[in-house]
This record gives C-alpha cells, sequence and structure tokens, in this order.
C-alpha cells in the first residue's frame, strides 16, 4: 500500500438503474427473486459500494497488490424505481495495517437510499491465489 491511503480519502460513482440492476434479474439462479419489484436491488447496492471503494484505493495499491471486501453493514432504506441514477459515497474511516473500514452513503434522485459501513483487506493477489488453490485442494 501507498502511504498516500489515508484516512479522509472520498470517492463518489454514479449508475444508472437499468432492468439489468433490479431485484428479478440478480440471478436466474435464484428463482425466489423472479417476480419481485422491478426495483434497484439490495445485492447491486452492495456490489456498487464495493466497487466504489475498490476505485478510490485503486491508485494507491503497488504493484500485484488488490483487495477483497471482508465485512458489509449497509441499509437499503427506499426503493430506486427504473431510469433512476443511484450514487454511492464512500470515505475511507480508518487504515488498520492491512485492513481497511469506509463509510458508505448511497442516494436516488429523490434522496437518501441507503448507508452503513464496509470493510475490505489488502492482499497480495499472488500470495491469495495460492492461498485458494489449496483451500480448493482441500475442499476437493
Amino acid at each position: 500500500m501507498q502511504p498516500s491511503l489515508v484516512p479522509g480519502l472520498i470517492h463518489e460513482t454514479d449508475l444508472p438503474v437499468g432492468r439489468d440492476l433490479t431485484v428479478p434479474r440478480v440471478s436466474p439462479r435464484l428463482e425466489a427473486f423472479a417476480d419481485m419489484p422491478e426495483v434497484f436491488a439490495t445485492a447491486f447496492l452492495v456490489a456498487l459500494v464495493e466497487a466504489t471503494s475498490v476505485a478510490l484505493m485503486r491508485p494507491h495499491l503497488s504493484p500485484g497488490e488488490h483487495s477483497v471486501g471482508i465485512h458489509v453493514d449497509l441499509s437499503h432504506d427506499a426503493p430506486t424505481p427504473l431510469g433512476g441514477t443511484v450514487r454511492a459515497r464512500v470515505e475511507l474511516g480508518a487504515v488498520e495495517g492491512r485492513l481497511l473500514t469506509f463509510r458508505a452513503a448511497v442516494a436516488d434522485d429523490a434522496g437518501p437510499i441507503g448507508a452503513g459501513l464496509h470493510r475490505r483487506a489488502v492482499i497480495d493477489v499472488a500470495r491469495f491465489a495460492a492461498r485458494t488453490a489449496a483451500r480448493a485442494r482441500t475442499a476437493g
């Protein structure tokens, strides 16, 4: 990690809500969602917060580093209809070694729709791949 990765950094991402981001489209393998309302899905709200956190971190990581999500504590308090735009704003709140905590706020055109915390761990990509492969062999 670069020394520039410090608390107080902020990043925002806007995302227009199309049908592909609604609850029925979360996954065709999860049939329980098929008849749900066509509103912005909580699963995609979580993904948007994660992606915004990754985008914040990216310029501050060293070659061979990336990050993985390790904890999500987000509310999803209001529906966003098709055609709206969702904005995630994350602020890096704490850096504890390789563990980073982000405060997140999510809003749409009508106002706030969610908030909470997200934690990520900075990883060495090669070591992480080796650990994943070892885990796959154990599960085999």
